[in-house]
């Protein structure tokens, strides 16, 4: 059966069994627990938590999954054993309170041994056999004895590391089985339950365990001294994990994953582009084509949720993933981008079952070739950094590369630890990654400001005020009115429930406060919209807050954030609520816009536009979305012409909510980073702007009023950045741009009082010509010819060839000078260095508030000194860096200030290296 084949099998076979058939959810789960989905329960994680319902209580799947972050991290094992992946499909059932272990064990025996048509006698099952506690499952013991027909012997009790599964410390959980198969020939004695465990040969004999049966029948419970107890669910369920990659093997008599029509057809691409062989082994070779099918696989699929490569997160993960199959091909020898050719094959493979695989096709292409084509120009200098420092190492005796420098190599070349670690292996050396993490901490301290206060997910607090209300969710008024009245049903103080909040007066700072009401017009902070403002008042009583914004932690919740104004608020007061009006209608029209811009972006640059990220706030809107260059003034014109063409026809804006299926067959665009229910509301701005959004929206396009783009920017490689304006923010622009330009006109003193370019031309040729001037000037007297004040501090060019030293037996000077550009610094030291003779010189000047340094060895001591070495500790006292040739090196910094400290370090160092070199006394 091809892999195709066996996952409608599958699916089939369990819709008869009266499941409803879910397709994958995305990879990028609205979860903020995961990075990826990495396992088939996870779109119906909240289904067995009991915080979300669906209209069925079975379901069957073929799940997504990327294994590569946290614990489940199988990057290492890729390509080196025959069944590790870092993308995969999940076959699984689940009952959700329904059947239980024995259907769940009869379905799956009928399936492996009828539709299947495994031999029984290959088949082996482990049940959970007690541990710490924990009584032995003798109940899928005797099942799998009467449904199948199993003796003892070939029903095996494991422990907990093998049979028994938990969400995580507390949560659902409980017993599993695992069904394994005899792999290869069989002995003359017969198979070898015996020898069960042995894992499967490279010639492909042993035991594989292909599936496995999850009985979630507890729920695991903190006590309050840190102990747990297991209580009984009231309802049961079932979760199964099949990976389709493992079976398929199975089922195609291959002893390798990568021998499946999955992925030997990709091996087989990587094999063909290196013009090498590929012989199914462990040589490093083979290991290379696999390791690049797999990961070609992964960054297709990443990639076609919307993900691009980057330096944090989601992104810094597939950016790895990349550059590592790019590092594989470098290996065997492919001298030209190829990666985005592997991708290419993934999509012709699989893009029949994965439709959003064909659609993104040219935007997974053109990201895979840019992020090769980037990484290749930085890899060769990378590959040389790090040679010179193993070279370093080398001479101390040293086998470690410093984390520091590995961090270098990550900040600067974009090289993962990982990737690093890979080619010091290959050289015999080891990584410091301990000190990597430490520099890594640092730099993440450095910019933590720029993070969300709540991204690290959804506070237990939360999860209990939720359970407050009264139905379950808190009924969102806010699409009809900006007004209304609504009960307090939890207040939050620090994260932490009271039952009453005050304001005593006084002069210290006003109480801040969390306001749940079991129905409210605020919208909550979600899908890029800010949270509203406004007023919250007791019908009651004399408490007032002011809302200075609102949450949805989670979906049914509503969190009023803000400080209490006056009086008292008790749980259980009625409350009127009332949004600020003003930045409501701004944010809808901003809203709005954004819509009729994504439809706007597509239509100019083209389909591979996605979505990547937005903020609708009352004062401006921002966009971004995948596109490989800046665009072009005349594309950014265009956009604002189809945008505020739209604006002019003043359609109304349609609302309608609508089944998650309806929606998608109306063509409603859904962004892969958001979570969407069964049912789901979809905007229609025109016909070409059709949408799913929970948002607050313009009731006609034409209260939009008046759009213009203020700026578009890269923010990461492949994303681009739109900010944008609408209504009087609008107007309000372009009045700045007025007395912008009317400004300019002024200090031009252009004629008409309007700038006029041929006037603004002429005084930057003007300012152009007397720099040039300028420059040879300082030119002609830094390099002597000007007389002895020609340089500057340093004087002229006699005057700092009088300051040189000898030092440890070699000519040396590091001096100041007033020379402003780069060229002309090198010209004067190489003119100082050939003045002196066999010499190291150093020359240093400030220019715009930096420092530059240029440090310069005659050919004949460059066995003994290395200018690059020498400059480094020297440029760090500027705060900077630098490198260079052995005879030439460049550096500078932003501490200026700090020149005249650092220019005496070169004859530390020249000293320094004389005594080290010098043979010890007798």
């Amino acid at each position: 059966m091809k892999a195709s084949e066996i996952r409608r099998s599958f699916l089939e076979f369990f819709a008869a069994e009266g499941h409803s058939v879910c397709p994958s959810g995305p990879i990028v789960p609205n979860d903020p627990t995961l990075m990826f989905a990495n396992a088939g329960m996870v779109p119906f994680k909240d289904v067995f938590t009991g915080k979300e319902s669906k209209p069925f209580r079975r379901a069957a799947s073929s799940q997504k999954c990327v294994r590569i972050s946290g614990k489940h991290n199988d990057l290492e094992n890729v390509g080196r054993t025959a069944r590790h992946h870092t993308f995969f499909e999940m076959l699984g059932n689940f009952s959700f309170g329904d059947y239980f272990k024995e259907e769940a064990i009869a379905m799956a025996w009928r399936l492996v041994t009828r539709v299947f048509e495994l031999p029984e006698e290959r088949l082996v099952v482990t049940v959970f056999g007690g541990e710490e506690g924990l009584p032995p499952d003798d109940e899928a013991r005797a099942l799998w004895k009467k449904v199948a027909g199993l003796p003892d012997g070939r029903i095996l009790g494991l422990g907990k590391a093998d049979n028994f599964w938990q969400m995580g410390e507390t949560g659902p959980c409980g017993p599993c089985s695992e069904l394994h198969f005899w792999l290869g020939p069989v002995p003359p004695g017969g198979v070898p339950y015996g020898r069960f465990g042995e894992e499967p040969t490279a010639e492909g004999h042993g035991w594989f365990e292909f599936w496995n049966l999850v009985f979630m029948q507890y729920e695991r419970l903190a006590r309050g001294d840190g102990s747990f107890e297991l209580r009984p669910l009231p309802a049961p369920s079932i979760d199964t994990g099949m990976g389709l990659e493992r079976v398929a093997s199975l089922l195609q008599g291959v002893t390798s994953n990568y021998d499946t029509d999955l992925l030997r057809p990709l091996v087989e691409r990587a094999a063909a582009l290196s013009g090498k062989r590929y012989g199914a082994t462990m040589g490093d070779d083979d290991v290379s084509m696999r390791v690049i099918a797999d990961h070609a696989r992964m960054a297709a699929f990443v990639l076609a949720e919307g993900v691009t490569p980057d330096r944090a997160g989601r992104g810094y993960v597939l950016r790895r993933v990349m550059r590592r199959a790019v590092r594989h091909g470098h290996r065997l020898g492919v001298a030209k981008p190829f990666f985005h050719e592997v991708a290419g094959q993934v999509i012709d493979l699989m893009g029949d079952d994965y439709a959003e695989l064909r659609a993104r096709r040219e935007f997974i292409v053109s990201q895979c070739e840019q992020e090769e084509v980037q990484f290749r120009r930085t890899l060769d200098r990378g590959l040389g950094l790090l040679d010179e420092q193993f070279g370093r190492l080398r001479a101390r005796g040293e086998r470690v590369l410093a984390g520091a420098a590995a961090f270098e190599l990550y900040d600067t070349y974009g090289f993962p630890p990982d990737l690093t670690q890979i080619i010091a292996e290959e050289r015999g050396f080891g990584v410091d990654l301990g000190g990597f993490d430490d520099e890594l901490a640092r730099a993440k301290e450095r910019s933590r400001g720029s993070k969300l206060h709540d991204e690290g997910g959804v506070g237990a607090a939360y999860y209990q005020a939720l359970a407050k209300v009264p139905g379950g969710a808190v009924s969102f008024t806010g699409y009809d009115e900006e007004e209304g009245e609504g009960r307090v049903v939890a207040l939050l103080v620090d994260g932490a429930f009271v039952d009453e909040v005050a304001w005593l007066g006084g002069t210290g700072p006003l109480p801040e406060v969390e306001v749940v009401t079991d129905r409210t017009p605020f919208y909550g902070r979600g899908g890029g919209q800010v949270g509203d403002e406004g007023e919250l008042r007791a019908l009651e009583g004399t408490g007032r807050v002011i809302v200075r914004d609102t949450l949805k932690p989670t979906a049914g919740l509503v969190v009023h954030q803000g400080f209490l104004a006056q009086g008292r608020l008790k749980v259980g007061d009625p409350v009127r609520l009332e949004v600020d009006h003003d930045k409501r209608s701004a944010t809808r029209r901003n809203h709005s816009a954004t819509h009729l811009l994504h439809w706007a972006l597509g239509a100019v640059l083209g389909h591979h536009v996605e979505q990547k990220g937005s903020l609708v706030a009352p004062d401006a809107l921002r966009f971004d979305f995948s596109h490989p260059r800046p665009m072009t003034p005349g594309e950014i014109e265009r956009v604002e012409d189809l945008v505020n063409e739209k604006i002019l026809r003043n359609d109304p804006v349609l609302t309608e909510v609508l089944p998650i299926d309806e929606a998608r067959k109306k063509g409603a665009k859904a962004i892969f980073e958001e979570k969407y229910g069964d049912v789901v509301r979809v905007l229609t701005m025109t016909s070409d702007s059709v949408e799913l959004c929970g948002g607050t929206h313009a009731r006609s396009l034409g209260d939009i009023g008046f759009f213009k783009i203020v700026s578009e920017a890269g923010v990461a490689a492949g994303v681009r950045r739109v900010e944008a304006v609408t209504g009087l923010n609008a107007l309000a622009y372009v009045r700045e741009q007025e007395r912008l330009l009317r400004d300019i006109a002024q200090a031009a003193k252009s004629p008409g009082g309007r700038p006029r370019v041929e006037v603004i031309a002429a005084l930057a040729d003007k300012v152009r010509e007397l720099e040039k001037a300028k420059a040879e000037l300082t030119r002609k007297l830094a390099l002597g010819g000007g007389g002895a004040a020609a340089a500057g501090p340093g004087g002229g060019l006699e005057a700092m060839l009088a300051s040189a030293r000898e030092v440890g037996g070699v000519k040396a000077l590091a001096v100041e000078s007033e020379v402003g550009d780069a060229a002309t610094l090198r010209e004067l030291a190489d003119r100082l260095r050939d003045k002196l003779g066999d010499a190291v010189v150093l020359v240093g000047s400030k220019a715009g508030g930096k420092a530059s340094l240029v440090l310069t060895v005659s050919k004949s001591l460059t066995g003994r000194f290395k200018a690059g070495e020498l400059i480094a500790p020297i440029a760090a006292r500027v705060g900077g860096k630098g490198g260079g040739r052995p005879d030439m090196a460049q550096a500078g910094g932003p501490d200026a200030a700090k020149l005249a400290e650092a220019l005496p370090l070169l004859y530390e160092r020249l000293a320094a290296s004389a005594e080290a070199a010098a043979p010890p006394a007798p």
